[in-house]
């Protein structure tokens, strides 16, 4: 049995694709097939039912591949040991949720590589719960993920919160009176992200809480684009207050107070399991973030 086969078989199921468990494995697709036959010839098992699509463990399948991933876990241990006085090197996977995937990054990476020069960031961008479950899932090693102070997480991820971030509604400056109340946005309409953003989530929420519908003008994704549209009178939104602050002067903006709704989210730094140098770089990447950030800690905030 070979723990290279053993990682193809854990993939595969994760992934539920035999082209994207090549992609990940650097592999080709006949490779990953022949991976996955060697396993299950040196079990002596079938583990995969191959009349679903997509692929779907067996019973004993499914046994196996949850005993793998307490193996893994044990690899990931024993490698992380041999690994705590080494600098941090190879491949480090980062999430960032899509509000956030701007330039607005670049200084904090460009440092993270200036002090481990060893270490090669690779950077994707979703939502949160899609970045969580993949962190779970062994496909990102750690994210700076946007929540509630109130979130759990899972006890197998390692949390630290980096800051109170403030959610700002934004209207346009056109003299118009500004409305007051969440119930008085209803007219204006709003611009806001596809399905999947919490932001639109809580604002969904809090309108059903008053008996409203979501009246959802525009579902595009972007800060830029939807501050851009907000600018042009097209409806209100809501975003980090340091992405309106960021936004180019000549985008007539003003952020609206309302007496009733008052967002604030947390920043995150959630990651796997890691060797101590990794951690510790990640630590300093997501300091550095804060600070780009100009975020309150949450004992500043109190």
């Amino acid at each position: 049995m070979k723990l290279e086969d053993l990682q193809a078989f854990v993939t595969l199921i994760q992934l539920q694709s035999t082209l994207q468990t090549a992609a990940k494995l650097g592999l080709t697709q006949p490779a990953v097939t022949r991976r996955v036959q060697n396993f299950e010839e040196s079990l002596g098992v079938v583990l995969l039912d191959r009349q679903t699509k997509p692929l779907r463990p067996t019973t004993v399948g499914l046994q196996v591949y949850q005993q793998c991933q307490r193996i893994i876990s044990e690899v990931d241990s024993l490698l992380q040991l041999v690994a705590e006085d080494a600098p941090p090197h190879g491949v480090l996977r980062l999430g960032m949720p899509h509000s956030l995937a701007d330039d607005s990054m670049l200084p904090a990476l460009a440092q993270l590589q200036q002090r481990y020069p060893d270490l090669q960031p690779r950077l994707s961008s979703g939502w949160g719960n899609q970045l969580l479950q993949q962190l779970q899932q062994g496909q990102l090693d750690a994210a700076l993920l946007l929540f509630p102070a109130s979130k759990v997480f899972p006890q197998n991820l390692l949390v630290a919160p980096l800051g109170k971030v403030e959610l700002a509604i934004v209207a346009a400056d056109d003299g118009q009176p500004l409305p007051q109340t969440l119930a008085e946005c209803y007219g204006r309409g709003w611009i806001l992200n596809p399905d999947g953003c919490g932001f639109r989530a809580a604002i969904t929420r809090a309108l059903a809480d008053r008996g409203l519908p979501l009246q959802l003008n525009m579902e595009v994704q972007g800060s830029a684009l939807q501050l851009a549209l907000i600018a042009a009178g097209r409806g209100l939104g809501m975003m980090p207050r340091m992405l309106v602050d960021r936004a180019p002067a000549s985008l007539r903006l003003k952020v609206v107070e309302l007496s009733d709704f008052s967002p604030v989210s947390e920043l995150w730094l959630v990651q796997r399991t890691l060797p101590a140098s990794q951690l510790a770089a990640l630590a300093q990447f997501g300091s550095d973030m804060a600070a780009e950030y100009g975020l309150l800690s949450s004992a500043d905030n109190c």
